[in-house]
């Protein structure tokens, strides 16, 4: 319980989770403000729709808020979600990389540039409907009414008074955790964090919000990415950044022959099969994506098969101990390659530069660069970084002509 009526900014999207997080933060006390970013800008495609990105989010949101009877702003981040988000999306096709977007949205903007409205409206966390579980760690000896200041990525923020660090965990819904998705969060960002739903099931959230009478209890989650519609990735890529931007090349096999010519490095993925030449006696994959030749090597499932790789940006929660002294180097942990991936047991070597090695116990299949590794002991999660781009089997290059 909130003894203090302390206040807090939520991030509403006009759909059920968030609303309910909104109930579940009133009920414990807090002081509850919603806000709704306005992220679609004027030539997004699918500003009109029901996502997210929409202006019926913020019709739904406002209509929850007004149920709940808690005041609700929008706050206008079209500028800084093409910023961050959009122009990020299409850059990483363009690199040969897959993105993950929903990490950066939630670092860059969510408990990002937010931090300047709740600042603004005196708030002392930011909440969302992320299934997943902070633990505010209270430090042994901390005056609960001390504070400090710290600058994350050019945001400065105020920590949660009396806490020495926040551990974030899996949400014990484990068909909707969203945790993966929140590693690149930094401590000042995690401390000023609440997550009310954690430690609920989907069900309970739809039955909360059915015994409310909220409008929204039954919209259908979102599974796909907000600003592309029908999850259509290359549509949206051909209509921001138009048909010429595209970096046209050829497809080669593994061992140097070419196949065809491609309309552009950014249709293609790691692992991806459907819309590639035909012709073989046995499926194609994409195996590699050579962005300084434009080049797609394709081969069989057998070369999708990856051991170790590395990542950059790696973002260590104070929990994994790294810095720690006595810290070995190395670390056993369960690593998921991507949000859908179940995990795998792996070695993790630290190295300099935010860098970090992984070899994994049991080969994976499509470890794709671009996307976030995350790194869990248990449902602990110790932190993770962005998968780099290996260097690339060079058999083919002998039969390719100069």
């Amino acid at each position: 319980m909130n003894e203090t009526k302390q206040r807090v900014l939520l991030g509403m999207s006009g759909g059920v989770d968030s609303s309910v997080a909104g109930y579940l933060l009133r009920e414990q006390g807090y002081e509850v403000i919603g806000v709704t970013m306005k992220v679609w800008p004027q030539d997004c495609i699918s500003r009109a729709e029901d996502k997210c990105c929409g202006p019926q989010a913020v019709a739904d949101a406002r209509s929850v808020a007004h149920a709940l009877g808690i005041p609700h702003y929008v706050v206008d981040e079209a500028d800084q979600f093409e910023r961050f988000v959009i122009n990020y999306f299409a850059s990483e096709y363009q690199a040969g990389r897959t993105p993950n977007p929903c990490v950066m949205c939630n670092e860059k903007l969510k408990f990002g540039n937010l931090w300047s409205k709740a600042t603004a409206l005196g708030c002392d966390y930011i909440a969302t409907g992320h299934y997943a579980i902070i633990e505010h760690v209270v430090a042994a000896g901390v005056d609960r009414g001390g504070s400090e200041t710290h600058a994350v990525d050019g945001v400065t923020g105020i920590d949660a008074p009396g806490y020495s660090h926040a551990i974030l965990r899996k949400g014990i819904d484990l068909r909707k955790d969203q945790s993966y998705f929140l590693f690149s969060l930094r401590q000042p960002q995690l401390r000023r964090a609440l997550m009310p739903l954690g430690k609920m099931t989907k069900p309970q959230i739809r039955d909360i919000a059915h015994s409310l009478g909220l409008k929204v209890a039954d919209k259908i989650d979102s599974q796909e990415i907000c600003f592309v519609p029908g999850n259509d990735y290359k549509a949206f890529l051909r209509s921001h950044l138009g048909e010429t931007e595209f970096r046209r090349g050829e497809i080669y096999d593994i061992d140097g022959n070419f196949i065809a010519e491609h309309e552009g490095i950014e249709l293609f993925t790691i692992g991806q099969r459907k819309g590639l030449p035909g012709g073989s006696q046995r499926p194609r994959y994409v195996v590699d994506l050579d962005p300084e030749t434009n080049r797609v090597i394709v081969g069989g499932a057998d070369d999708l098969v990856c051991d170790e790789f590395e990542v950059d940006r790696v973002n260590w929660h104070p929990i994994a101990g790294v810095n720690a002294p006595g810290c070995s180097g190395e670390i056993e942990a369960t690593v998921k390659i991507r949000y859908s991936h179940p995990g795998a047991a792996a070695t993790l070597t630290p190295l300099e530069n935010g860098r970090a090695h992984i070899r994994l116990h049991e080969p994976q299949r499509a470890v794709t660069p671009g996307q976030a590794a995350v790194f869990y002991d248990g449902d602990v999660v110790l932190g993770g970084g962005w998968i780099c781009r290996a260097e690339p089997a060079r058999r083919y290059e002998a039969a390719i002509p100069a």
